[in-house]
């Protein structure tokens, strides 16, 4: 058997940090309607949480995400500047290109690291407090889960909206002339998500 080739690897690697990256943006979607839900009737989002929770779809996806998250995180990771003066390299670099794609991959990198840490006790918190209620999810806010959603929230839609946009220029989606409107698209996008998700947990907080 002929022995992959180093670029042969990189690629897979690519494909498959590019495929569970969509994944994991697709979920992000889904979560946050899921989620905001509670702007329209908190009765609504009880409803949502009893069925996925009574239909094990919860207790399933959840451990799925976390694994998904891991694999994808473990995937990128390789392209991180973790050695030492990497960084400082890589920021030089930056200075010097002048170009903005580069600074957001950075963000990307720092956000990486918060979701991977806050995704893993977000679960388990959610998982081991059942049933899934808006009243639950109020008292945890009270109790101090609101600082950690105030980073946990705006680190998920930036990481996902700089994901999309890299996706989508390194796969050919978005062109060269088609770019301003790529990115007035995703800002926007991420910018009603952000809002959705703060009106959500303002709805959340007065539930008490």
């Amino acid at each position: 058997m002929t022995p992959r080739s180093p670029a042969s690897i990189r690629s897979r690697l690519d494909f498959w940090q590019a495929a569970s990256g969509a994944c994991l943006a697709l979920f992000v979607l889904v979560h946050l309607i899921l989620e905001g839900s509670v702007v329209l009737s908190p009765t609504i989002t009880d409803g949502i949480g009893w069925f996925l929770e009574a239909t094990y779809a919860a207790q399933i996806a959840a451990p799925c995400i976390v694994a998904l998250i891991l694999f994808h995180f473990w995937i990128a990771a390789r392209k991180f500047p973790l050695r030492s003066g990497e960084l400082g390299i890589f920021i030089d670099h930056a200075k010097a290109l002048k170009d903005p794609d580069t600074w957001l991959w950075l963000v990307q990198v720092v956000t990486a690291v918060v979701i991977l840490a806050g995704a893993f006790f977000h679960v388990y918190t959610v998982m081991t407090d059942m049933p899934i209620t808006v009243q639950g999810a109020s008292q945890r806010l009270h109790n101090g889960w609101l600082l950690f959603h105030a980073v946990f929230l705006p680190s998920v839609i930036l990481h996902t909206g700089i994901g999309i946009w890299r996706l989508a220029v390194k796969y050919g989606f978005c062109v060269k002339a088609q770019r301003d409107k790529w990115r007035k698209c995703i800002y926007i996008g991420m910018g009603c998500y952000l809002l959705l998700g703060v009106l959500a947990l303002t709805r959340v907080w007065f539930q008490i």
